[in-house]
């Protein structure tokens, strides 16, 4: 069976809570109101049309994977999910961190990762590829979009640590508008699918920093967070 494979990112519009959490968030962490939270991810399924169809992460920055077979629920202390089943939405929420969809539409196999400099450098985004062809997928023919994220001009970090991401995770090394040692996890996480052999990566060019129609910690803490879904719907 063929599928069409759906990817949605929110921003910052359309919800109910209050600053500093305005309007749109969908994190449950970050010390908003529950009922808001729980509101906004109503509007979320409703708009997309999957119901219950949905399952968040507690994200944690590692390197873990897990493979999920229906919704409703919240894995807990993971930061990648992988699932082989249609209409089933794979949530990952981010203000800052890199949001990566990753789908193999012959296969029928999809992953959303959460990326933060921690977990990509542990190598989060390998485990989830490879988790992904254990499900069935191939290499050859996964699809990826990097959401958006804090770019490399706005990401400054100590030099030791830039060198250190670096070393883990090559291509992520950058220098920042101000002329710093910086990060640009999208590039350093585009190089190392290339390198396993990924063919088609794609990148969101917003940056969360830049961008106020999208939550970003860096610029705002405390804030909310924005949601980028993954999903796979039988061709027709």
């Amino acid at each position: 069976m063929a599928f069409r494979v759906r990817r949605v990112t929110t921003t910052r519009a359309g919800g109910v809570s209050k600053p500093p959490f305005a309007t749109f968030n969908l994190g449950d962490h970050v010390g908003d109101d529950p009922e808001a939270v729980a509101a906004n991810r109503r509007r979320l399924s409703a708009a997309v049309g999957l119901g219950d169809n949905i399952v968040w992460m507690n994200q944690v920055h590692s390197a873990n994977v897990a493979v999920v077979d229906h919704g409703g629920e919240t894995v807990d202390a993971t930061d990648g999910l992988v699932t082989t089943v249609p209409r089933l939405a794979l949530a990952v929420v981010t203000a800052d961190c890199v949001p990566v969809l990753m789908a193999d539409a012959r296969a029928g196999v999809v992953a959303a990762v959460h990326a933060g400099r921690v977990g990509a450098a542990a190598g989060i985004v390998a485990r989830a590829l490879k988790t992904m062809t254990d499900a069935g997928a191939r290499v050859e023919d996964v699809s990826v979009l990097l959401g958006p994220a804090v770019s490399g001009r706005n990401y400054e970090v100590p030099e030791a640590m830039a060198a250190e991401v670096e070393q883990a995770l090559p291509g992520s090394r950058t220098t920042t508008g101000r002329g710093t040692p910086g990060l640009d996890l999208r590039a350093g996480i585009a190089t190392q699918l290339r390198a396993l052999g990924v063919r088609s990566v794609d990148v969101d060019p917003r940056c969360t920093v830049d961008d106020p129609n999208l939550f970003s910690h860096r610029r705002d803490a405390p804030t909310g967070r924005l949601a980028s879904l993954i999903w796979l719907e039988p061709a027709t």
